[in-house]
């Protein structure tokens, strides 16, 4: 496994954990126009954990690489509009969180790909 492919293993693994055991941290993140915010945060926490046991797993790793991308690029939007919604308040830690997350995406999605590729 490389070492790419055991970053995103990690990455998908605590941040699923943290989305099904406090679901409340990514509350705030939440844009207003996404309905049921828990709901939303408990599914794409079980697509992290589902995404992360796929690409550890070499039998899985093609299919688990091409939907570690797809989840990543089916999050983008609501990034970008997290991060809109995060400048327009004075919630430092929202801000953060918000624009961190943007520039992580695009390697991400790279290094899903190339778990898709073997």
């Amino acid at each position: 496994m490389t070492r790419s492919t055991r970053f995103l293993v990690a990455i998908f693994g605590v941040s699923g954990v943290v989305h099904l055991v406090r679901p409340e941290v990514y509350e705030p993140l939440m844009p207003s126009w996404v309905p049921a915010h828990r709901e939303v945060i408990i599914g794409s926490g079980v697509a992290e954990l589902a995404c992360a046991a796929g690409l550890a797993v070499p039998a899985t790793r093609r299919f688990a690489g091409l939907a570690s991308a797809l989840l990543l690029v089916g999050v983008f939007p609501g990034n970008v509009k997290m991060a809109v919604d995060a400048a327009g308040t004075r919630n430092t830690r929202f801000k953060v969180a918000a624009f961190a997350r943007l520039p992580l995406q695009l390697p991400m999605i790279r290094a899903a790909l190339r778990a898709a590729r073997g």
